[in-house]
């Protein structure tokens, strides 16, 4: 049982210890911060050294990963708090100096993502991925469930499955991204299989009562779409009645402004409408659009990232109506305690 219908959401902060990548006491602190949430949801946490996309950031397949994890989860207890890891392969979103051997990062396909990624060299443009083979995607679905049985020994209350925002599994799952001929590319069936094949790995470490997913049926990074998103994840968001998940949390690019003008639709009660279990809404909630889909049933959770960064205490500014801080974008991947764990509590 939760405190409240408020969830933090997952997001990059890159403050972890280099070069083991261990969550410290820094993050600990962070979050510890931010206990009053119903859910922390803790930032993505890469799987392997191949699924290592974005320069401190936190791992959890080795040892030393497992205690810095644990040294976060013992204290978000302490205080009070709930919190799941976020169990993240970036696929294409990395860079041969990142990875193992300076192979080309791997996707379903071949593709060459937009911009800009940092690496141990500064920031430097993305390069072309390779098309993962079948024996990296069995290695990869097994590292899925290796990191989910470390969350879990780390201490963590569940885990969620990092399916959105073009990253590997959205990889497999989008048209536009995958064009593999064999078992896992083609129909949706196939597109979704590894997937599918992950949340069943995942589920022999973590129960399914504490396993979620994320997924980003609009929310995607340009150039990476899929052609027919209503019936692709329709048919995943349908076939995922059948796990009884922790939840659902979809994500989508929206302001405030959008939301409560209805410029802009949101997909939640779309699939409010095919899935039966938990589902939690993401993506440029303002305390009234949270409280209207809330009121209308469209979601059970609402998760506040941005938010989060400048307002430690975001649970009680929402519920007694204070204002909100607004975050410093120039520290948001980068700058030690400054723009992490000294934005103050309201003292109004």
């Amino acid at each position: 049982m939760l405190a409240n219908r408020v969830v933090m959401a997952p997001m990059t902060r890159r403050r972890a210890t280099e070069p083991s990548l261990r969550a410290n006491d820094l993050i600990a602190k962070y979050y510890v911060q931010r206990a009053s949430a119903g859910l922390i949801i803790a930032e993505g946490s890469q799987i392997s050294q191949q699924a290592f996309g974005y320069t401190g950031t936190p791992g959890c397949y080795t040892a030393e990963q497992i205690e810095g994890w644990r040294l976060v989860t013992e204290k978000v207890h302490e205080a009070g708090g709930k919190i799941f890891l976020q169990l993240w392969h970036v696929g294409p979103y990395s860079h041969p100096l990142l990875q193992p051997d300076q192979q080309a990062p791997v996707a379903a396909s071949s593709v060459c993502p937009q911009g800009e990624v940092f690496t141990p060299e500064g920031r430097l443009p993305y390069e072309s991925s390779r098309p993962i083979s079948a024996a990296e995607i069995r290695a990869t679905i097994r590292d899925f469930g290796m990191a989910a049985k470390n969350a879990m020994t780390a201490g963590f209350d569940g885990v969620e499955i990092h399916g959105a925002h073009a990253y590997l599994i959205d990889q497999f799952i989008m048209d536009g991204t995958n064009q593999r001929t064999d078992e896992y590319g083609g129909t949706v069936e196939n597109r979704a299989r590894f997937l599918f094949e992950v949340i069943d790995e995942v589920l022999k470490y973590a129960p399914a009562s504490r396993t979620g997913l994320r997924l980003s049926p609009r929310s995607v990074k340009p150039g990476m779409a899929d052609s027919q998103p209503e019936q692709t994840y329709g048919y995943i968001i349908d076939r995922l009645n059948q796990y009884d998940l922790a939840y659902l949390h979809l994500s989508e690019m929206m302001t405030p402004e959008e939301r409560l003008s209805g410029q802009k639709k949101s997909i939640v009660p779309y699939y409010r409408n095919s899935y039966n279990g938990t589902l939690v809404s993401c993506g440029g909630h303002s305390g009234e659009s949270a409280r209207q889909m809330l009121d209308q049933g469209h979601a059970d959770l609402i998760a506040f990232g941005k938010p989060y960064i400048s307002n430690p205490d975001l649970v009680r500014r929402l519920k007694e109506e204070l204002p909100l801080a607004e975050p410093d974008k120039d520290t948001f991947y980068h700058g030690g305690p400054k723009g992490f764990v000294d934005y103050p509590s309201y003292d109004g």
